[in-house]
């Protein structure tokens, strides 16, 4: 027999939709206002829709600036920043949920009490370390500070903690070391948490603004969120070729989503019965 909704299940899928709606409104209208014209802004009511598709704000988008070099650089630092702090977050993670040695439970309190500590209140020592160092303009000078991250560590513990024990005494009795148990049992049974943090830690890199603002001079070594505020078109309300780099700088978070959604959405689901 077919079961008809309820009425709280119609008001919830109502909310559901309008909170989608609210979402994806932005993203929508930033792919919208790339095809519209300088007299298109300017008119009123608002316009929602394009008079015409045309290619030409994102022509001039890609050939009046920097955006193809601004995109590279946010790609290598979101790339190769992501790998790095989910490998020493999976690597930390494996030692406290399984290993047992002096001071483990101190350490592990001392990494999550880092994470209550304002980013904004250690950024001016952050940067006078990194002028220091000479890794102003660098590649690991914007990405340093991502290395870390506590929040990954924290919640791959949890997930590692629900592997029963035994596995890793059985796994030890036919001869496998620790890192094989990591690499061909631990991570496998966690694939869908470690491919969601590391989406998270792609796109949080991704749209960092003010640290790779501080410690880049040369414009050359922008990322793409500072180099998108260099475009020079807004003071004659022309804001085409704006909204068409916002429009090609979402292209890649949008990729990884649409590509790793099913994992994400197990992520979650796992994520919240952990603990």
């Amino acid at each position: 027999m077919k079961r008809f909704m309820t009425k709280i299940e119609i008001m919830k899928a109502i909310a559901a939709t309008i909170l989608g709606l609210f979402i994806v409104f932005p993203i929508y209208y930033a792919i919208a206002a790339s095809f519209f014209t300088i007299t298109e802004f300017s008119t009123y009511p608002p316009m929602l829709f394009p008079s015409h598709i045309s290619m030409v704000n994102y022509v001039r988008a890609l050939s009046e600036s920097l955006l193809v070099r601004f995109m590279v650089n946010s790609l290598v630092v979101s790339l190769v920043g992501s790998l790095i702090r989910m490998a020493v977050a999976i690597l930390a993670a494996f030692a406290v949920a399984f290993l047992q040695f002096w001071g483990k439970s101190f350490l592990f309190f001392f990494v999550l009490g880092t994470m209550m500590l304002p980013s904004d209140a250690l950024i001016i020592e952050n940067y006078l370390t990194i002028s220091r160092l000479g890794l102003i303009d660098s590649y690991m000078g914007i990405m340093s500070v991502y290395l870390l991250g506590p929040v990954q560590m924290f919640m791959l513990r949890q997930s590692f903690k629900t592997i029963p024990v035994t596995f890793r005494e059985v796994a030890i009795m036919d001869g496998c070391s620790d890192f094989k148990f990591l690499t061909k049992i631990v991570l496998p049974m966690s694939r869908s948490i470690v491919l969601t943090l590391s989406l998270h830690s792609f796109v949080t890199i991704w749209n960092t603004y003010l640290w790779p603002l501080l410690v880049t001079n040369n414009p050359r070594m922008r990322t793409v969120q500072v180099g998108i505020t260099m475009l020079g078109y807004a003071d004659n309300l022309d804001y085409g070729p704006i909204f068409a780099a916002i429009s090609i700088v979402l292209i890649p978070s949008l990729f990884i989503f649409l590509l790793l959604r099913k994992h994400i959405v197990e992520g979650l689901a796992s994520g919240s019965m952990v603990g």
